[in-house]
């Protein structure tokens, strides 16, 4: 697992880059958001999802609708692009962790690959221009782990 750029967390993180940063992610179609505990796994696709913030808490999907999560940006530490080599594909993601290095949310980019297993260029693009737009607001870090 190769982790492309690590954002660490500071005010300007937590006040600006969270928000700013979960909006743009939600913006682009078919990434999965990836919510784990010990019992539960709650997923939700970014299509047609808003964002705001109140108070403490960022509201990601309709309040009244049926399916939404809250992120206390206050419990984010940390985020990390990272590029994931799998079997016959290779995995592309935003991971949001908390103080014990738990992840708190997983943003997973799908849909990156053909019918022939050809990785789409434009998706990857997607998710390169985020990682652009990010990595300059913070060090860019290259980091191998297992």
């Amino acid at each position: 697992m190769e982790i492309l750029a690590r954002l660490k967390t500071n005010k300007f993180l937590e006040d600006i880059m969270l928000k700013e940063l979960l909006s743009d992610i939600i913006s682009v179609e078919d990434v999965l958001l990836v919510v784990k505990s010990n019992g539960a796994t709650s997923e939700m696709r970014s299509n047609s999802l808003n964002i705001k913030q109140k108070d403490q808490w960022i509201t990601i999907g309709d309040n009244d609708g049926p399916c939404h999560m809250h992120v206390n940006p206050y419990m984010i530490k940390h985020a990390e692009f990272v590029i994931e080599e799998k079997p016959e594909r290779i995995s592309f993601s935003v991971r949001f962790f908390d103080d014990n290095n738990e992840r708190v949310l997983g943003c997973f980019f799908t849909k990156m690959y053909d019918e022939n297993k050809n990785l789409k260029i434009e998706r990857k693009k997607l998710y390169d221009d985020l990682l652009e737009k990010y990595g300059q607001k913070i060090e860019i870090k290259k980091l191998m782990s297992s």
